[in-house]
């Protein structure tokens, strides 16, 4: 009994020291972005009086536009990425057609291949559509790279579904339009959801990417905007690093209110890798 209450403790204990690892990089964060340039510069790595309001002012006024920005992309991006994904897995799925299996393959081997790897080719073909500083270079590339792993991850999850379930369906006349849209999506909410998330993640965070295809402020995304702000604050690091808490905000309350849906996604074994 004793040795069972030794290691629960020491499991405890290792649980409790990671989990303020990863907490205390955000504490810090947090507590920077309160400083003005003397108290960052003396006392830089504890609390400070008093707060500094007015970072968080300075920092809104100068990225809410970039913000916006970032919203555009990821909304549209995840939103094509879904839909073009679910409509497409479904029939890998559930239905038969020629070389069915085939073309299974060929999308999923796309997932082999780095996003890198693929940077010159892509920025040529922006290039030739003359598709610079124009929505349609960051939404094209964006959907067409993240609905492979999609695809592959909703035709697994489309494919575990009882048979009998669309069988029924079928009896009763519905069509495989309906089946979908009817059936298999409201089942569907917990793994849409998860790679919702994870799309979202991917687009807000992407820094190489637009630093390639967009060059006027107006359309420059939270990632580049950050870049631009940091050069304009160089010595004042304390609206610099309000600047990032606000950019972190909508991440957090999304994934408080997807969380719920991302862990159901994430343990249901949907995900089959």
């Amino acid at each position: 009994m004793h040795t069972t209450k030794s290691g629960l403790f020491i499991r405890h204990g290792i649980i409790l020291f990671f989990g303020i690892l990863t907490v205390l990089p955000f504490f810090i964060l947090i507590s920077l972005s309160f400083k003005d340039s003397s108290q960052f510069n003396l006392n830089r790595w504890s609390v400070t009086f008093p707060f500094h309001w007015e970072n968080y002012s300075a920092a809104w006024q100068a990225i809410r536009d970039y913000i916006g920005n970032s919203f555009i992309i990821s909304g549209v991006t995840v939103v094509g990425v879904l839909v073009i994904s679910c409509l497409a897995a479904y029939p890998l799925a559930r239905m038969q057609f020629f070389l069915k299996e085939k073309i299974y393959f060929l999308i999923i081997a796309l997932l082999m291949i780095p996003f890198t790897l693929t940077l010159v080719p892509l920025f040529g073909l922006i290039i030739k559509f003359q598709m610079l500083n124009n929505w349609l270079g960051l939404w094209g590339p964006y959907i067409a790279s993240g609905q492979v792993f999609c695809i592959f991850v909703l035709r697994s999850f489309f494919s575990s579904l009882p048979e009998e379930m669309f069988e029924a369906a079928r009896v009763d006349g519905a069509s495989e339009t309906k089946i979908l849209f009817t059936i298999v999506l409201p089942l569907s909410k917990a793994i849409i959801a998860t790679l919702g998330v994870l799309n979202v993640l991917n687009t807000w965070n992407d820094y190489i990417w637009p630093l390639m295809v967009v060059n006027e402020d107006r359309m420059m995304p939270l990632t580049i905007g950050l870049m631009v702000f940091q050069q304009r604050f160089t010595t004042n690091w304390g609206p610099l690093f309000a600047g990032y808490v606000i950019a972190s905000i909508p991440l957090v309350i999304m994934f408080l209110f997807a969380s719920k849906q991302f862990v159901e996604g994430l343990t249901s074994g949907s995900i089959k890798m």
